[in-house]
């Protein structure tokens, strides 16, 4: 039996591994696509394209590692089924509850994996994210140098460059600035540079003509400059003091230090509670579903025409549990004091596992069967 369990597990890690990667393969493709086009549009480099998608694995692994334990779970359980290894097993007095030790320890196994993933990599790495999205955010070149567009910067400021040479200088440019609905200023020049410093950012204009409308005395004056300097820092600075995204708050301080969070960041107690919780039941669901899949096909003997009955049932259960963990979720968000219905999921889950292996064990025939008289 302890040959067996091994076996089982290692089974299991091994399709797990590989559902892993062909799952998380699919996803990446998929978002790095409408990514690497945006990265692209702005001017960046492909090295800070694999940066952003590095530092967003995390997270794609934390979306697809439960699929990939259920999916490895069913398979593996299918297929010892089909070889009619599991019925050898059971023939030799073993019992579901025996055979599922490996499964368990499976489990706890990628429950654990899941643990350190989304309480310190995918914390980190978001944190990391929002970093490196900010110094993007304030590249010029990436925010400002496009040729051939009317640019939006900012509320009430246009920006129009005709041709970017290869040393960065800028020909042709028009500037509007109509953010003071008083005051209305148009500058264009026929070169321009963009300069910046540790804390300024300037737009230097060269041979250019400056229009001035004053809405309120109903005047237009226009004034010729051979270079004229134009403060653009709040155009490129005016996110940076958005709050942090609540899934980059690492777990200690929402677990000691909510109240801090609250008055810093602004997040309410049931958002906290929910993305504190959240981290914990993802790593309890792992147990839930790898016992879900391996019991469920526990059910059903043996059949020619295998275990598609109880496949189906298993994914049914598994979009059950999931939706029950969205639905879930809201509510704590609006009643904090609520958290403990998120760990409901895992808890019908192991419920539903054990009821499973239990008439697994005693077939309904022998539960339905009568007493003999004496």
């Amino acid at each position: 039996m302890a040959r067996f369990d091994r076996y089982f597990l290692w089974q299991l890690m091994l399709l797990f591994a590989f559902f892993s990667l062909i799952l998380v393969g699919v996803f990446w493709i998929t978002r790095s696509v409408s990514l690497l086009d945006k990265l692209i549009a702005d001017g960046q480099s492909a090295m800070v394209f694999l940066e952003f998608t590095a530092l967003s694995l995390p997270t794609l692994i934390r979306t697809v590692m439960p699929i990939a334990v259920f999916t490895a779970t069913l398979y593996v359980t299918n297929r010892l089924n089909r070889e009619s290894e599991l019925t050898a097993m059971l023939a030799t007095g073993s019992s579901p509850w025996r055979l599922a030790r490996g499964v368990i320890v499976f489990g706890i196994l990628t429950g654990l994996m899941m643990a350190i993933l989304t309480n310190v990599l995918r914390p980190a790495s978001i944190q990391q994210l929002e970093i490196r999205e900010a110094e993007v955010s304030r590249d010029v070149t990436a925010r400002l140098l496009e040729e051939g567009n009317f640019l939006h910067p900012a509320d009430g400021v246009t920006l129009y460059i005709r041709k970017i040479d290869r040393d960065g200088a800028l020909n042709d440019v028009f500037l509007s600035d109509r953010r003071d609905p008083a005051r209305t200023m148009t500058y264009t020049g026929s070169r321009a540079f963009l300069v910046r410093d540790e804390t300024k950012a300037s737009l230097i204009m060269v041979d250019g003509l400056a229009v001035r409308l004053d809405v309120a005395g109903n005047t237009l004056s226009t004034t010729q400059f051979s270079d004229f300097s134009y403060d653009i820092t709040s155009l490129l600075n005016k996110e940076s003091a958005k709050s942090r995204n609540i899934r980059a708050i690492s777990t200690p301080e929402l677990l000691w230090h909510r109240d801090m969070v609250r008055e810093v960041e602004g997040y309410t107690e049931g958002q906290m509670m929910d993305e504190l919780h959240e981290r914990f039941t993802w790593s309890t669901i792992c147990v839930a579903v790898s016992l879900i899949g391996f019991a469920t096909l526990m059910l059903g003997g043996f059949s020619r025409f295998g275990l598609w009955p109880q496949l189906l049932g298993a994914f049914l259960l598994l979009i059950m549990l999931e939706g029950m963990r969205g639905v879930l979720s809201q509510i704590v968000v609006d009643r904090a004091e609520l958290w403990p219905i998120l760990y409901a999921p895992t808890a019908i889950g192991i419920l539903l596992a054990t009821v499973f292996l239990n008439i697994a064990g005693r077939p309904v025939s022998l539960l339905l069967r009568r007493p003999t008289a004496a």
